[in-house]
Parts: C-alpha cells; structure tokens; sequence
C-alpha cells in the first residue's frame, strides 16, 4: 500500500502517510498531471533534460497552484550543500538539501533514480528536503574511485543527510541527540535494490563510514571480477537516519512500489529511459508549512 489523497492534489501524487504535524503538508509528483509531450509525458519538472521550456514552465505553475506556495528549485549538483529558505530565495542555486521555517515557500528536491528524504520536527515548524544520490549520501570524500578522503577544512566525511541534519537542528535550537528523538523522515521512491548497479568501489565508500553498510549490497549472480552489486539505495539512508538518532522513518520500504525503474507509468527513471541519445523527466519531492 503506497500513499492516501488530499484534495487539490493530482490523484496519482503520493501524499506521505506520517504523523506530520498540522500545519506541515508534503508531496511526491509523479510522472501524471502536467502538459509535456513524450518522451516527457506528462509532469515533468526540470528544465536542464530537453523538455520544451514551456512545458516545463506551465508543469511548474501546475505544482504552484496544487500546493498553494512558491516551490523553491535546487541546481542539485549531487553533493552536500544545504540551503536556508526564505521569501527571498531563488530558484537554480546550488545545493543538494534546503530548509525553513517560514510558511508559503516549499523545500523541494527533484529526482528520476535518486531518493528524496523529506525532514519534519514534531514540536518547532521545521521542514528539510535532501537529495540523496549515492554520492551525496556517501559524503563528500568520496573520489570516483570510491576512496575514502577527508575534508581537509572540517575533518568529516559528512554526506547530504547529515549536514543536513545538522542545520536542521540549529534551526530547530537544540543540539542533535535533542533534536533527532522529536524528527521524523519520509523516504521517496528511488531506484529500488534489484535495480541499482553498482561497483565495488561505491560499496567500499559506504562500508568505510559505517561497516553495517556492506550488508545493502548483493553481489550479482554469475559474474568474475570486478564485483557488481545491488545496492539498497532507501536502506542506506536508513542507516544513515538511524545513526544521527532518527528513528520515526516512514514511507520506501525498499518493496516494488517505491522503485523508480520498474513502474514507468508512474515514475520517471534516469537508470531506465536516460540512456545515450535519451531523455527523462524528474519528479520532485515537496515539503512546507501552511
């Protein structure tokens, strides 16, 4: 069972079923409601994949009208940068994760594969949005290698969710271990496990942050060196939750519903349709304060 409806919204969007507080509404867009033409049919969002601009543009007034606020759009550059929104804010700054406090403007985060992870604290009117590819879920000293290097200025090996936690909980105006019991987290659909491909060096970036990491990785059936795996993109991030203390996480499971790749007429999907001489649409992940 995937997501209830609220009115205003397209059927097919995905509301996430969590003890939000009142006043806190979220939404997951789907490939459903919008104007573009295939190959973008029909809600697609980002204006960077070839879809004709006013499509794009018309898609996104589309979203505006159904939520009831300024949608704030990322230049997501798979990295850790977080943002602090405001009225003021624009659109195609560089960042992988925002958040506020004010109400009217939505923190959003658009993907096709990659796993949005929506933050929401039960007592302060706080909201967050992270885009977790693996690279910014991994952190930021990871080479295309997979070797493991420090940042040389902060000594940490943070990735998306846990910078974005940290701000996260100085607007909230507590410490992390205070902040983390009263959280909650939504996971989006990403590419699921049976269809995330991976080197061995991306499953040694992960292990070398956290061992348990190594058990979200299945080596694919019937190969020689080098080892390809499938990697369970929603169960990382779990982990990676659970060690900054959240532990109320709701939504992808990791089950066939929530994979990007294997339900194309729901979800847009990189892996599955971005391939040479291809494009796909993006979806985004929203979450504000009314």
């Amino acid at each position: 069972m995937l997501l209830p409806l609220i009115p205003k919204l397209h059927p097919d969007w995905l509301i996430p079923e969590w003890p939000a507080p009142a006043g806190i509404r979220a939404v997951f867009t789907t490939r459903q409601g919008g104007v573009s033409l295939p190959p973008y049919e029909s809600m697609n969002l980002g204006d960077h994949v070839g879809d004709a601009a006013a499509a794009v543009v018309a898609n996104r007034m589309i979203l505006q009208r159904a939520i009831g606020c300024r949608p704030v759009l990322l230049q997501q550059v798979h990295g850790t940068g977080v943002l602090d929104l405001s009225h003021e804010s624009v659109d195609e700054l560089a960042a992988d994760a925002c958040l506020t406090s004010q109400q009217g403007i939505a923190c959003t985060i658009m993907v096709a594969d990659c796993l949005p992870v929506l933050f929401a604290h039960l007592d302060r009117p706080v909201v967050a949005a992270a885009h977790a590819g693996w690279r910014g879920l991994a952190g930021p000293g990871i080479s295309s290698e997979g070797d493991l290097n420090k940042d040389v200025t902060s000594n940490t090996c943070e990735g998306v969710l846990e910078a974005t936690f940290r701000r996260f909980s100085v607007l909230v105006g507590a410490d992390n271990a205070k902040v983390a019991d009263r959280t909650i987290a939504w996971l989006g659909p990403c590419i699921g496990p049976m269809a995330f491909e991976v080197g061995a060096e991306v499953k040694t970036a992960f292990e070398n942050v956290q061992s348990a990491a190594g058990e979200l990785f299945v080596p694919l059936p019937g190969q020689a060196d080098p080892v390809k795996y499938w990697a369970d993109l929603q169960g990382l991030a779990r982990l990676k939750l659970r060690a900054l203390g959240i532990t109320q996480i709701f939504g992808n499971d990791g089950t066939a519903d929530w994979c990007t790749v294997s339900r194309p007429s729901q979800f847009f999907s990189h892996r599955r349709d971005g391939g040479v001489g291809r494009r796909t649409g993006r979806m985004a992940a929203c979450i504000w304060r009314v």
